[in-house]
């Protein structure tokens, strides 16, 4: 959540935003997923009053029981989907439960309510447990038809062991003299003994509230990116016995600090993409059921006409996705406010604040279309980047908000997550109502008074009620979902890129070389020419057999003929497959080669590009580039990689020119 947020935009979406504002046509990025994974563009209908078909029913609430029975832990993915361990769908329909990651605002007395967002302090713990039970709030949460809660915390709150103030947990007294972490124990077991799926959020690094220059910018602002890490696997292992305890949501909202700007790919200090990947694959391998969340960058550049800003969030993994030791456990968020924009801070005045036009300014339509292309569009079947999406935050103000332009981007932007069966978690849960019965923070979907009264979204008299029922009782996709293939990017731009659990738990097998591994499951079956990268997939298989794996540095497995005359060849041995590389500069150094479980065919095709891509007319991630600005070669789902080609001649410089492709079978 954004207090005076530093938000969002990509310099790739220019050129729509510019079409919008101007009404002019344009199609890029149109299409927003449908829920089947194909193609359709989203489109919102109705007054932002009510729903075109008439006033929505509340959600079927369910009791902890019911809700604990009707699914199983831990969760994966396939595809665009989140599947629960018996591989049916389970839709995030979620709510942020705020406090844990710190309420100061930066000034003033931290022991003066005034000094906390909305006057209520939180003390490093979920809100509300000094106003109404646990089981209260809880039975409040299943009345709302939540499944999950995501659960924001802070760094600092892992290594506060200073108590609790008794009269914040004063309706909850067995939680006296327990510590922060202590009391996010409680409420996690509670939460998961009532059946919901849990989420972790690394929110802040200190226990101040966020989002602007405070310190909690970057993961390794006011601490280094080790104890980031550090803390992480000291919470999963916390819950790792705990399998509704389903995911880790690596940092939110990264953005911009005084000086530097997070970046997507560069592998310095601020780059995020880097940092996640390095965090998702540790978190997995200390727990390999844990489902990995990753954001985008929320904002980068000064918020100045004239100089460059914006809000990228997910646009990067269209050309630069991650990709895990583990298979099915991305997957991506982003977050959405009214008063914010495609390149809007949102701040209404002063510093950072400019003229670029709110998402609450779009049309339903143009909406739509910014949507899918900052976050919707990595739903897509079939593509490096494909993963499910979810709506980590958003949220309006309610009871007593007469807001035009914000009730009309809520019951738009409703829309859009029915029409594209989007998982979500809406910002915030529990908050305050004041003596007068007012509530101190009307974005809250639940108010307690301080003797516990409870002021709810479904109570009467708040006007987000219709969006909300709209939205957690929408149709959706249920019951079984078929497994998928998947293809993954390997990136050697700057350094080594191994996500295979066998190869990481082996010495260097190319000293010297950036080296590149696919995930355990998978094969290598494309490479870029000039930039290292590299796609794998597990689409046909092969399986792999037990036994080693081989390190192909020359000529010595060339059989059955000159497949690319003139040109130095690493071909690996018979009734083996690549599964990896290694490059010195951009030029190839070494094949690595898994062994087949069964025979595998040995004709073939060569397959060139040298003068421009040769990638299959249809088949995984055809429709996507996973190296722009540079030739791709890339087999056929059908087939695996046997060998690869280069020369030192005519300055090709040894980067790769040509593959054997055989058939899998």
């Amino acid at each position: 959540m954004t207090g005076t947020p530093l938000l969002r935009r990509a310099t790739a979406a220019l050129v729509v935003l510019s079409a919008l504002l101007l009404g002019t046509s344009t199609t890029a990025g149109a299409a927003a997923s449908a829920p089947d994974g194909s193609a359709a563009t989203a489109t919102a209908t109705g007054s932002a009053t009510g729903s075109a078909t008439g006033t929505p029913a509340p959600p079927t609430a369910l009791t902890g029981p019911q809700l604990a029975a009707s699914w199983t832990g831990p969760l994966s993915t396939r595809g665009r989907w989140i599947v629960d361990a018996g591989g049916n769908r389970f839709k995030l329909k979620a709510g942020n439960w705020a406090g844990a990651q710190g309420t100061w605002t930066g000034s003033g007395d931290i022991n003066d309510p005034a000094s906390h967002m909305h006057g209520e302090p939180a003390h490093s713990m979920p809100l509300g447990l000094d106003r109404a039970p646990m089981a209260a709030i809880l039975a409040d949460f299943h009345g709302l038809g939540l499944n999950s809660i995501r659960l924001p915390f802070s760094n600092a709150l892992v290594h506060d062991t200073t108590p609790v103030p008794d009269s914040a947990v004063a309706a909850n007294p067995q939680l006296k003299g327990k510590t922060p972490l202590q009391v996010l124990d409680a409420v996690i077991a509670a939460l998961t003994a009532d059946g919901f799926a849990v989420i972790l959020n690394n929110h802040t690094t200190t226990a101040r509230f966020c989002c602007g220059l405070d310190g909690n910018e970057r993961w390794n602002s006011s601490q280094s990116t080790q104890q980031w890490v550090d803390d992480w696997l000291f919470m999963v292992n916390r819950y790792k016995a705990d399998k509704r305890v389903v995911g880790a949501d690596l940092r939110n909202e990264v953005r911009r600090d005084t000086w530097d700007d997070p970046n997507w790919g560069w592998y310095d200090d601020h780059d995020a993409y880097a940092a996640f990947e390095e965090a998702g694959n540790r978190i997995l391998r200390a727990d390999p059921d844990m489902l990995v969340v990753m954001e985008g960058i929320n904002w980068y550049g000064v918020p100045l006409a004239g100089l460059p800003h914006g809000r990228p969030m997910l646009t990067p993994v269209a050309n630069l996705s991650h990709t895990l030791i583990e298979s099915g456990k991305l997957v991506y968020a982003a977050h959405f406010y009214a008063y914010t924009g495609p390149a809007n801070t949102g701040a209404g005045s002063g510093p950072g604040s400019t003229s670029d036009p709110r998402y609450q300014d779009f049309t339903p339509q143009q909406l739509a279309q910014v949507v899918n292309q900052e976050a919707l569009f990595v739903t897509e079947a079939g593509q490096h980047f494909t993963a499910p999406v979810w709506i980590s935050e958003f949220g309006a103000g309610g009871r007593g908000s007469d807001d035009a332009k914000e009730r009309a981007w809520l019951h738009n932007f409703t829309d859009i997550l029915t029409a594209n069966d989007t998982d979500f978690a809406i910002w915030p849960l529990v908050g305050w109502t004041d003596a007068a019965g007012a509530p101190m923070d009307n974005w809250s979907l639940l108010s307690y008074s301080a003797t516990g009264v409870r002021q709810g979204i479904e109570d009467g008299g708040d006007w987000r009620a219709d969006d909300w029922n709209k939205l957690v009782s929408a149709p959706a996709r249920t019951g079984q979902v078929p497994q998928v293939g998947h293809w993954n990017m390997l990136d050697l731009d700057h350094t080594d890129y191994d996500v295979s659990a066998t190869m990481s738990a082996r010495p260097d097998w190319s000293p010297g070389n950036r080296k590149g591994n696919c995930p355990d499951s998978q094969r290598l079956t494309g490479l870029a020419r000039s930039d290292s990268r590299g796609l794998c997939t597990d689409v046909g298989g092969p399986r792999k057999a037990d036994g080693p794996w081989t390190v192909v540095t020359d000529e010595r497995y060339v059989t059955r003929g000159d497949w690319a005359d003139g040109y130095n060849k690493l071909q690996c041995p018979e009734n083996s497959f690549a599964v990896g590389y290694s490059v010195r500069a951009n030029a190839m150094s070494a094949l690595l080669c898994a062994p087949a479980a069964a025979p595998l065919p040995v004709t073939g095709r060569t397959l060139w590009f040298d003068h421009g891509d040769n990638r299959p007319a249809t088949g995984g991630s055809t429709g996507s580039d996973w190296a722009p600005g540079y030739y791709k070669g890339q087999c056929a789902d059908t087939e695996y990689i046997a060998g690869v080609a280069f020369t030192w001649r005519w300055n090709h410089g040894g980067v790769p020119d040509a593959l054997l492709c055989r058939p899998l079978n």
